[in-house]
């Protein structure tokens, strides 16, 4: 019999142990947080979503090199001599038309490692996480402010100076009459 009183008491015991903890947080204050409506403070170190300043950008492709997930595509025109495309930020003189800077989310990784080699610091992670997309092609964002027009433009314009180097190159080579040959004859 007293074997069965013990049994009884052990188990109201560690029922009691455990209610401890459960009695314990009936009278403390909630930490459960509303979501949409309050957020904790996103750290300033979080990796989130990429945004690009292409104002700022030189075209170097350094962060597309340093992507592991190839998931940023960069297109650039070389601009002419005559076109002065201005100063970064940083004061970095631009020689590149930046046609096409797209990011594909739905590869990325958000590693972060495409932040680091940006010499004029015109790719920075945002504090922006929540960009959920029914459809895996609006995850593609394109960061160029140029229309498919003045894209077209800058690509005739340097391939015109180009053929015109090329011309004057091939100009500049072809052999000149010997002026020595003309006089004795």
């Amino acid at each position: 019999m007293s074997n069965y009183f013990k049994n009884i008491w052990l188990g109201l015991y560690t029922a009691l142990i455990g209610l401890k903890i459960t009695f314990g947080h009936i009278f403390t204050k909630k930490v459960t947080i509303q979501y949409p409506h309050e957020r904790y403070p996103i750290p300033d170190s979080a990796r989130n979503r990429l945004y690009v300043n292409v104002t700022d950008c030189i075209g170097c492709s350094l962060c597309v090199t340093a992507c592991p997930v190839n998931c940023i595509t960069i297109e650039t025109v070389k601009s002419l001599p005559t076109e002065d495309l201005g100063t970064t930020s940083k004061g970095t003189k631009k020689r590149l038309w930046i046609t096409k800077y797209e990011i594909d989310f739905a590869k990325c990784c958000f590693c972060g490692l495409c932040t680091l080699p940006c010499s004029t610091e015109c790719l920075t992670s945002t504090a922006y996480f929540e960009y959920s997309e029914y459809e895996r092609e609006n995850l593609k964002y394109s960061f160029v402010n140029m229309t498919a027009e003045e894209i077209q433009k800058k690509k005739d314009a340097y391939a015109a100076y180009e053929k015109e180097l090329a011309a004057q190159k091939a100009a500049a080579s072809q052999p000149k009459a010997d002026n020595n040959e003309t006089k004795t004859s």
